[in-house]
């Protein structure tokens, strides 16, 4: 029996579509994921099912009623987690109960506001205000406070889209535990295709906008509860996977305009970080030696000065790559991943050890190591094109105006944005901006790439289109490169190998994994590859704590 229905539904902003005729049955105890880029319209959606917006045209129905502003019965849960910074974790879960359940007791009310936060396992935090709480704990709250009013369908709109990847997967087990248990109609908005097959019974994409509608169902026909170690050997989770992932990349790419323009042309000009070549004589034997340890770390420890004393985050870091070298940096938050970057970037200092770069110690920063942060750093007031010639300009001072003109446009071109350079950065969307921070830094023809956790920020499928554009820039330029992730998926389909650190303090490499995968790569040869179950699994086998993982090695 339907329980939620729109038919023939439209919403526009202004004179933007942002849905078009969007078609929608959910059953009743259903769970329905609905799985979109980012600006697809999967908000815009929610909000009219929650009755917070009004289609323009089509209707909105619940049990065959027209959905007529919000109601107790859909309980929502947005992204961010809107509570109340004064109020424990019990006041803020007893505001919807109280509102909701006025003709109940006082005492029955307490008691719906003690199961709601012990559902969600915050019965040790009842009295903790927002700013004493993680965020998985406070979008614990969010579902509490959902739960609480006893709702007969749950909206979650991008729910753990903030959380961290460890975090994420706790939350994701319980929103599955606690949708078993009740069995409550859910409609979960999500970028993270693993997300939608972990908990949905459907999984319906949502096209690029703008003028959204929906795309093929694909059914999840898979056993629960779903563990998300197991199903690498479920060919029934890889066939889906592969499906969903083909069409939503395909989406992608009929959304992204060719920007590439033809005919820019590097010129051939060296950036003033090139080391002068050796004498003819030594020059052959030189490179042999210095390409296989072109960046060597050497016990590399860093310790930070605590108020209980001194605090070792990295212990002992030690790892030789060869020049051209893509490596992925992986473990989870605090394991001192970002340390790493920083000391190889010279940002900060290293306690003992050393590090050397192409013969040389890093001391200090400089433009020969260029860094892809998580928010790209720009400057709004200038364009994408002179926020890329600030680096060009110091690092090519020799060459002409239009050839350093020249190189700007041509990064900005192989990242997708030829016309869009002229665009301030305050223009840009957070895609946009990363973009324009990658095309900076192969732009600085550096020595070595660091990138600390690039695309972080972004959601999945916005992810997955910057993976591409890094990976095709990268092999024109054969820089070598570290990541920082958290991103299992990431760390496979980037590096030749994965170095995975143990948790902090003390962080140490735990393990390293060589990836035979033949370049250049895409997402989908990635799931295609007899061989990138058996790496997922090792490294998921490892950030969970399995032999020698990073639970039991920090």
């Amino acid at each position: 029996m339907a329980i939620l229905e729109l038919k023939n539904v439209s919403k526009s902003y202004g004179s933007t579509s942002v849905l078009r005729d969007i078609d929608l049955t959910i059953a009743e105890g259903e769970f329905v994921a609905i799985v979109g880029f980012s600006g697809s319209g999967k908000t815009t959606l929610v909000n009219l099912i929650g009755g917070l917006a009004d289609p323009d045209t089509g209707t909105v129905t619940m049990r065959g009623k027209p959905v007529r502003g919000p109601g107790p019965e859909r309980g929502l849960v947005f992204q961010n987690y809107s509570l109340m910074p004064w109020l424990s974790v019990r006041e803020n879960v007893a505001l919807a109960v109280d509102s909701v359940h006025k003709a109940k007791g006082a005492l029955e009310r307490g008691a719906l506001t003690r199961r709601a936060v012990e559902t969600v396992g915050l019965g040790h935090a009842t009295d903790r205000r927002p700013k004493e709480l993680s965020g998985g704990m406070r979008q614990r709250v969010g579902f509490a406070r959902a739960l609480a009013m006893s709702p007969e369908v749950l909206l979650l709109d991008e729910p753990l889209s903030a959380l961290d990847a460890l975090t994420r997967a706790k939350l994701q087990d319980e929103i599955e535990a606690i949708w078993r248990k009740d069995r409550k109609t859910v409609v979960l908005i999500t970028n993270d295709v693993d997300e939608a097959i972990l908990l949905a019974d459907r999984i319906i994409p949502l096209t690029p906008g703008p003028g959204a509608t929906l795309g093929p169902a694909f059914a999840v026909d898979l056993p629960r509860p779903r563990d998300r170690t197991a199903v690498n050997h479920d060919p029934a989770f890889k066939r889906l996977r592969s499906e969903v992932t083909a069409y939503l990349m395909e989406a992608g790419v009929a959304r992204a305009a060719a920007t590439t323009e033809d005919g820019i042309s590097l010129p051939a000009v060296r950036p003033i970080t090139s080391n002068p070549p050796p004498p003819s004589y030594i020059a052959e034997q030189a490179s042999k030696v210095v390409d296989e340890r072109y960046l060597e770390f050497s016990q590399v420890t860093k310790t930070f000065a605590t108020p209980k004393g001194p605090l070792t985050v990295v212990d002992g870091f030690d790892l030789k790559m060869r020049r051209g070298e893509f490596v992925s940096l992986i473990g989870h938050s605090g394991c001192g991943k970002s340390t790493v970057l920083s000391m190889v970037a010279g940002l900060a200092d290293v306690t003992t050890g050393g590090i050397v770069l192409d013969g040389k110690e890093v001391v200090g920063a400089g433009p020969d190591r260029a860094v892809v942060f998580q928010a790209p750093s720009l400057f709004p007031w200038l364009t994408a094109a002179e926020n890329v010639a600030l680096g060009v300009d110091r690092v090519y001072p020799h060459a002409s105006k239009a050839e350093r003109r020249d190189i700007v446009q041509y990064y900005l071109s192989r990242v997708g944005l030829g016309d869009s350079m002229n665009k301030k950065a305050a223009e840009l969307s957070n895609g946009m901006k990363q973009r324009v921070g990658i095309a900076r830094a192969f732009a600085l023809s550096p020595k070595l790439l660091l990138l600390d956790e690039p695309f972080g920020m972004l959601d999945s499928l916005t992810r997955w289109e910057l993976q591409e554009v890094l990976m095709e820039v990268w092999a024109r330029t054969q820089v070598t490169a570290i990541c920082v992730t958290h991103d299992v998926d990431e760390a496979i389909l980037l590096a030749d190998r994965v170095v995975m650190m143990s948790n902090g303090p003390n962080a140490r490499i735990g393990h390293i994994l060589e990836v035979d995968i033949p370049r250049p790569r895409t997402r989908q040869t990635l799931l295609d590859h007899p061989r990138y179950y058996a790496y997922r699994e090792e490294l998921l086998s490892f950030l969970e704590g399995g032999p020698h993982g990073a639970a039991q090695a920090a």
